[in-house]
């Protein structure tokens, strides 16, 4: 299935982030502490590797289902009722996930790109880290329609 595709790329792909970002930090301290010259990279990159990581991350627990939620109310409701409060959770997470990443995403990433935004230290164009936005903003979207599709 396309879903566990999806699923195992995403978790390779954080993996290799949070991999990247260790490595990073290590360097970072390394440099400092070890050589006495810092490097003047590591800070950038680890905190863009962190965005990537906390955006991409909140993407692959919304596909399974893994995210924090608050059970009072549903535990209060019947069957049929805790179904269509799901829906209706699926509805605003979708909407959200639509408006907020993939629109204001897409507008950002564009808005930065248009205006030639680098990063001081690594010379980066600021559109690809914030690319991450409408990315997880459309996987957050698959998984949800999934979701609906299948139950």
């Amino acid at each position: 299935m396309i879903r566990n595709k999806i699923d195992r790329i995403l978790s390779r792909l954080l993996m290799g982030i949070m991999s990247l970002m260790v490595l990073n930090v290590l360097w970072q301290v390394f440099s400092r502490y070890i050589l006495g010259a810092p490097s003047s990279f590591t800070d950038e990159l680890s905190r863009y590797l962190m965005i990537w990581l906390g955006i991409l991350g909140a993407a692959y627990v919304s596909g399974q289902n893994a995210h924090v939620a608050i059970d009072f109310l549903p535990k209060k409701l019947n069957t049929k009722k805790q179904r269509k409060l799901r829906r209706l959770v699926t509805v605003i997470v979708m909407s959200f996930a639509f408006f907020a990443l993939v629109i204001g995403g897409f507008r950002l990433v564009y808005l930065t790109f248009i205006l030639e935004q680098y990063s001081p230290a690594l010379k980066l164009p600021l559109a690809l880290v914030y690319l991450v936005m409408p990315l997880s903003g459309m996987l957050i979207m698959y998984y949800k329609i999934s979701d609906i599709l299948t139950k």
